[in-house]
């Protein structure tokens, strides 16, 4: 194992050799912080102190620049201090998190789309301390001392250059869940011990260092932090926008090697009539349509990316092209040093193609959510809260176990549904929930944004066609969008709302 991620990473680029400022910066950083964010910037100032760190908005800052304007505004924050960042993709969502790396202040990344009353109720929850806020969302902030990301730079040039102390405390991570399902909690990110966590993502997906990569996912994400982590370990350049355009996506894809997104993102870029040459696009956060994986690798080449993960358990699978040219709905395998397993209700495995529950191990599960709770762990691996099953060694994700029904005492998968939908020609996007039934317990509803063409007959025909009796939806909505949070996931109970 230790071999093989060695071989991983200098594969890579990111073992490699060493001049003695680089070694002597790499060494000194890892001394004072770990495996961190502020290692990462201090041994990018000392290996390439000119390399482009951020292109954003507001322009460009090399490695050397993030990494003394992070020990400046370091000083604003206190050892020990939970700081919440409530900021788009900008260099103040990163620097702001570095900072706390390196004074020793826990980091809780907010979501962008949460209301007033939520914010209010994870800043208790959390006890938040201080937020670090964009300014366009004064209006819901709570009770809580504030900085403005636009003051941010007024604390960067009249921050001390007075030495940060050495070994400060280990600040945690904490990233909110989803909310789609319920309230969002927040979850405890471990810090890496080593860089085997992105040798097994690198096993599978084919960064290499000095990549200049778009990340459109939002930082506050499991995803988009995962791609600012892995680019840090790359000595990347790391392109990011306050929103995301998908036009303005594709001018910056022209000079990059690589580019992380949500799906719904890449579906809206594939309607702008712009391909620039990629050699990576990473996907994630949400299901990808099995037709959006064909299109995608049609349209774009073979450089299409796909990781089945959450947030409980960072990742589980991840299919390559070639997977996907030769089952568009797969997640793949597992990557280097990841376990899965596939079990039934007793936890006993199930046979090939049968549907059980997920369960992963690797070397990034959670720490447990910050109320207490944690997921349910079997053997060291804990479970996804997903449905799934393996076929010729790759896993498919037949979706949420808590959203499966029994209608007429038959199992009926809702992604199932969906997938299959999303081939149908007319179909934009849809979405596939239970709903009470007096006849049946339940049954499906289907909700789906497309051509006016289509029909309610049409859809439950092409069902018919493809699937069994009880997975046709009795109901079919035509609506003009589908609810997404700010990460871009499908929010269904606000389409059960709507009944």
């Amino acid at each position: 194992m230790v071999t093989r991620v060695l071989l991983t990473l200098v594969k890579a680029g990111v073992i490699r050799p060493l001049g003695p400022r680089g070694l002597a910066g790499t060494l000194l950083g890892y001394l004072q912080w770990d495996i961190t964010l502020a290692w990462g910037y201090r041994t990018g100032a000392a290996r390439h102190p000119d390399r482009a760190a951020i292109i954003d908005d507001d322009g460009v800052l090399t490695y050397a620049e993030v990494d003394e304007r992070t020990s400046r505004l370091a000083h604003a924050f206190r050892a020990g201090e939970r700081i919440g960042l409530l900021c788009r993709n900008h260099r103040g969502f990163i620097e702001t998190m570095t900072a706390c790396t390196k004074i020793g202040a826990d980091a809780v990344l907010l979501n962008t789309g949460l209301s007033a009353g939520q914010l209010a109720a994870v800043a208790r929850d959390q006890r938040i301390d201080r937020i670090v806020a964009d300014r366009e969302f004064a209006d819901v902030l709570p009770d809580v001392p504030t900085f403005f990301s636009d003051e941010l730079e007024s604390l960067v040039l009249n921050g001390p250059t007075t030495p940060l102390p050495r070994r400060p405390p280990r600040g945690r991570l904490i990233i909110l869940t989803s909310g789609t399902t319920g309230a969002p909690k927040g979850a405890r990110r471990p810090e890496p011990a080593s860089l085997a966590p992105a040798a097994a993502l690198l096993s599978r997906i084919p960064l290499r260092h000095g990549d200049v990569i778009a990340i459109t996912s939002p930082l506050f994400h499991a995803w988009g932090l995962a791609a600012f982590q892995l680019g840090l370990v790359l000595g990347a350049t790391l392109v990011l926008r306050r929103r995301f355009d998908p036009e303005q996506a594709l001018r910056d894809a022209e000079r990059c090697t690589a580019m992380f997104v949500v799906p719904v993102m890449l579906q809206r870029m594939l309607e702008v009539p712009h391909r620039p040459k990629l050699r990576v696009i990473a996907s994630s956060g949400s299901s990808l349509p099995p037709k959006v994986a064909s299109r995608t690798l049609e349209e774009f080449g073979p450089v299409l990316y796909n990781l089945y993960g959450s947030t409980e358990v960072s990742w589980a699978s991840i299919a390559t092209p070639e997977e996907m040219l030769a089952e568009p709905g797969t997640a793949g395998k597992p990557p280097l040093g990841t376990r899965l397993a596939i079990v039934d209700e007793q936890g006993k495995p199930v046979a090939p193609g049968e549907i059980g529950r997920i369960f992963v191990g690797n070397g990034m599960l959670f720490d447990g959510y910050t109320n207490g709770t944690s997921k349910e762990s079997l053997d060291g691996l804990m479970s996804t809260g997903d449905l799934g099953y393996l076929k010729d060694g790759l896993l498919f994700v037949a979706g949420r176990d808590d959203e499966m029904i029994v209608s007429g005492g038959e199992n009926v998968y809702p992604r199932e549904v969906e997938d299959l939908l999303s081939e149908l020609d007319g179909v934009t996007e849809v979405a596939v929930l239970g709903v009470p039934d007096d006849e049946f317990g339940q049954r499906l509803a289907a909700y789906v944004v497309g051509a006016e063409t289509l029909t309610a007959e049409r859809v439950r025909e092409h069902v018919k066609a493809n699937l069994a009796r009880f997975s046709v939806p009795r109901d079919v909505f035509f609506v003009d969008e589908l609810p997404r949070n700010a990460a871009g996931k499908v929010v269904k109970n606000r389409l059960r709302e709507r009944q």
